[in-house]
This record gives C-alpha cells, structure tokens and sequence, in this order.
C-alpha cells in the first residue's frame, strides 16, 4: 500500500470574503477566491464555512453537474427551487440536492432577526447529466454522542437513516468527549478521507486539529483519532 498521504488546511488560512451580509471561509478555491493548491481533495470540490445575516441569501442561480450538501449549523434556511420544492431546514437537518441536467434554488436566511451559519457542499458527481433531484432529512443528533452517525451514502448503498447522492462517498457527523480513543473505517477502497474539525480538538494522523481545521487523507484503510476536548468532527469519505 502506498504511505499515507496528508494534506492540512489550518482553519486561518482559508481563503475569506465579507459582503457585510454574508461571511464566508473558503476551505477550497471558490467565487473570487483562488488557490491552484486548494481546487479540491479528490470528488470534494467546495466546502464553505457561511454567516448570513438576518432575511438575507442567495437568489436564483443555476447548478449543474454538481452534487450540493447543505449542513445548518445554526438557523433556518428557506430553500426554493425550479423544480417545486420548497420549504426550511434547520440544524439537525441536512439537505442534499443533485443538480444534474441544471437546476436553479435560491437559499435564504428565514429568519429576520437571528443569523444563519451553514456548511454548503459541492461534489463532483460519477454520474453526470441527471435529472435533478432533491431531498432533505433529520437526524437525531443525540445518536452521534461518542459515535459517527452516517448521513450520507453513495446511491448503490442507499440506507434508511441517510440521504443519498450520485458519487463513492459517505459523509458521518459525530460528537465526542474528551479523552475519547475512537477509529473510522474507509467504506470503499480507493477512497480518501477528508476530516473537517467543527468544534473542539483532536488528534489524527498525528496532526492536532482545532476548530474548523481540515485534513485531508489518502492512501488509508482506517483513520485513528484522540480526542483534547469535547469534539465535533464532520468526515467526507470521498474517491481520491
């Protein structure tokens, strides 16, 4: 097997921009921001760490070819699309949406007075020019206590208690106490593992991880991790 491969993105040196409503952290290269290092860690394409101010949002824009994740954090969104659906989502609630042929939604802070913060998600899909499709799910946040909770599968593994996408990975949430020792075991073979620090402190691969720190790893058949502090870890298992 090849030796492990590392890739460390420090929570500052994220690319950044400020339009006064929104704040976003660029983990990889996006809109304005652009680092020919920082394209993507295998089929993972953006992860954008975002604050939107109250009533504030994104109006209609067309995806395509893209499989998009949005995790609240804090908030509710409004979510409307071209295709009819509409409705909110709320921490604890993940929306996937698969843009396939082409597809246009708006995204919206649905509250006028409290801020919304999110991770929004892009991967490359290993099926292109779908028909589109979206879906959005909630999780029992309590079963991620000192364990990964799975919540997001590849489509030839759908699972009951997961969202589903076209493309090899699988996303799991988990929160830990401190002091915990714990493994994470790579699905599918071939597949490398980006390890995103939402809160807390970790040790992994021998690197230590604060909050919002990102790791990417390759060449892995499972990941081994210590915890400094409580800790909430977001996984993206993704093909290399």
């Amino acid at each position: 097997m090849k030796p492990l491969k590392k890739t460390l993105h420090l929570a500052d040196t994220r690319g950044k921009a400020d339009h006064g409503w929104l704040k976003a952290k660029h983990t990889f290269s996006f809109s304005n921001y652009h680092d020919p290092s920082r394209v993507h860690f295998g089929a993972l394409r953006v992860l954008n760490d975002d604050y939107i101010a109250g009533g504030m949002g994104f109006g209609m824009h067309p995806h395509d070819n893209m499989e998009i994740i949005t995790i609240p954090t804090s908030g509710v969104v409004a979510h409307k699309d071209s295709f009819g659906n509409y409705g909110t989502i709320t921490a604890g609630e993940i929306q996937v949406m698969s843009a396939g042929t082409g597809i246009y939604h708006s995204e919206f802070n649905h509250q006028q007075n409290e801020p919304l913060t999110l991770f929004q998600i892009w991967l490359f899909p290993n099926e292109e020019n779908v028909k589109p499709r979206y879906a959005q799910q909630s999780f029992d946040v309590a079963a991620r206590h000192n364990r990964f909770q799975t919540v997001v599968t590849p489509a030839d593994d759908q699972q009951d208690d997961a969202l589903w996408i076209y493309q090899d990975a699988y996303f799991s949430i988990g929160n830990f106490e401190a002091g915990q020792d714990f493994s994470y075991q790579i699905k599918r073979p071939g597949n490398g593992l980006y390890v995103f620090v939402i809160e807390g402190e970790v040790q992994v691969a021998e690197e230590n991880l604060k909050s919002r720190d990102g790791l990417g790893l390759e060449n892995l058949q499972e990941a081994h991790f210590k915890t400094t502090t409580g800790v909430e870890l977001l996984l993206m298992e993704v093909p290399e």
